[in-house]
């Protein structure tokens, strides 16, 4: 400290002794300020730096927490502040799992029973997410963010000596890339902001909270997951703001979803996105978020989506589905979702419920199956409602212990419990066609993070399939039963700078 006041000082006293009628050395009261606000922080990093080395924290460098890149770029009272422009980041999980089930694509048959002892294993990536963000001023800003799934893609060319020396392009991982999110954003006030651009659709708990912190799994849950778009992004025009009282709100305008896409395993998950160089836009939609946090420690969220789906599509234009049995086809998606959480006392409780509807649902199906070989469909059967419900607790040991606490660490034991079905509700097939698509999953593990950012996660967990009718006419168990262990290191950050 006293180093940086002498050089202070020997700068006023120099500039003291510059002064001259016409070419003095005009230094004002706002340089000088900006000057000591400068080596205040050098200060204030050396002494982080000098922390660090001695096994301290470094809460000073504002990531007492794994903060998301929308709580970082979404408050306005931070706008203008020099000193935090850019914002960078990112979440992602390294993985693996042992299935005591088959992953065979028949295992839900008619013959299960053969694949009754099979196993397999996996090692993965599932997500890896840079995010950077900076603040232009005045409000403004704009908001990047890379994902690669599951290592992403690598291809190579290579000369095949058996096939008369060609070139022969090859495609060494099946991963991908994706921008999920690039916007620009205007901060009238806390109140009222806007944003254009790619972006999360926050329906649901796990869009809203997706980082890989932000849940015990070590896979993301697989309710939502399977049900829903997961990070759900689209190019959408939003408007949000908060109040000082704890609410916040967003409203969104966007393309809707792609019925073509729809299936029996993921309902409508597969209609976001395009598989083409643009997003189809030909019918629209809306979603709103609301979060209430008022209470410490307490989060409470309402969520949804309403919007057509049939007519996005390349397969037919407008005029000859009108000349068809399809012209009064809307395919209206509606989704609704209640989302909580809890933290505090060593406590942790998350749980969310979300339920959709699919109007004109056994139309799409015939419409589906009826496309040419080589469509974007997958031909299938796509139910009229889903949904998708979970509940997760967790308790942190760590927290009984004051020097542990005090360190940043934590330790949880959780246990979760999940039930969803992709196809709750369809029409013109037998009940239990579908059976497998419903499941109850339970999971008990461990999550510990040995600094906040970082956590080191194990699960056991098992999956018990619906009952039905069988051939004889008699109720009971159709599919295998899926258990299968988990670990993962996982990974969350953010940093103002």
């Amino acid at each position: 400290m006293m180093k940086q006041k002498a050089i202070i000082f020997i700068l006023l006293i120099t500039c003291a002794l510059g002064v001259h009628a016409e070419d003095s050395i005009k230094v004002s009261a706002a340089d000088l300020q900006a000057l000591i606000r400068r080596v205040e922080r050098l200060e204030q990093n050396a002494a982080v730096s000098q922390n660090d080395l001695s096994g301290g924290k470094s809460d000073s460098l504002k990531m007492g927490k794994a903060e998301s890149p929308k709580e970082l770029a979404n408050t306005p009272e931070n706008a203008g502040n020099r000193e935090h422009r850019f914002v960078i980041g990112g979440y992602g999980e390294v993985t693996a799992k042992h299935c005591f089930y088959s992953n065979n694509y028949l295992r839900y048959g008619q013959n299960p029973q053969r694949f009754a002892g099979d196993h397999y294993g996996e090692f993965d990536l599932p997500h890896v997410v840079i995010y950077m963000g900076y603040d232009f001023g005045k409000g403004w800003s704009v908001g990047t963010e890379i994902e690669f799934e599951h290592g992403g893609t690598e291809s190579a060319v290579e000369i095949e000596e058996e096939e008369g020396g060609e070139y022969e392009s090859e495609i060494e991982r099946g991963g991908e890339v994706a921008l999920e999110q690039f916007w620009l954003q205007k901060a009238f006030n806390r109140y009222a902001i806007i944003r254009a651009g790619m972006q999360v659709i926050p329906v649901g708990g796990l869009n809203a909270h997706h980082e890989s912190t932000e849940y015990f799994g070590v896979y993301r849950n697989e309710g939502e997951f399977t049900i829903i778009p997961s990070t759900w992004h689209e190019v959408a025009l939003t408007f949000m703001g908060s109040t000082k009282n704890g609410w916040h709100y967003q409203a969104m305008f966007l393309p809707g979803l792609d019925s073509d896409r729809f299936n029996r395993k993921n309902w409508v998950k597969p209609g976001a996105g395009s598989p083409y160089e643009f997003k189809l836009a030909n019918v629209f939609a809306g979603a709103a978020r609301i979060d209430y946090t008022g209470v410490r420690g307490l989060r409470l969220s309402l969520s949804g989506y309403c919007g057509n789906s049939f007519r996005n599509t390349l397969s037919k234009s407008n005029v000859e589905l009108d000349a068809s049995a399809y012209k009064d086809v809307k395919g209206t998606v509606s989704i609704g979702s209640f989302d909580f959480a809890y933290k505090d006392y060593g406590l942790v409780l998350r749980g969310a419920f979300t339920y959709g509807h699919l109007s004109d649902a056994a139309a799409i199906t015939q419409y589906n199956i009826s496309m040419r070989k080589g469509s974007v469909s997958s031909k299938q059967w796509v139910a009229s409602d889903a949904l998708a419900a979970g509940i997760e607790a967790g308790y942190d040991f760590f927290s009984l212990n004051r020097k542990l606490k005090e360190k940043n660490q934590s330790f949880y034991l959780f246990a979760r419990y999940d039930y969803y079905d992709s196809m709750f509700r369809y029409d013109n097939q037998p009940t239990d066609m579908y059976a497998w698509c419903g499941r109850h999953r339970a999971a008990v593990g461990i999550n510990y993070f040995p600094i906040r950012q970082i956590g080191v996660k194990a699960e056991f967990s098992y999956g018990i399939l619906k009952n039905g009718t069988r051939a004889d006419g008699t109720r009971g168990k159709l599919y295998n039963d899926e258990p299968q262990i988990a670990v993962g290191i996982v990974y969350a950050g953010f940093y103002k700078l």
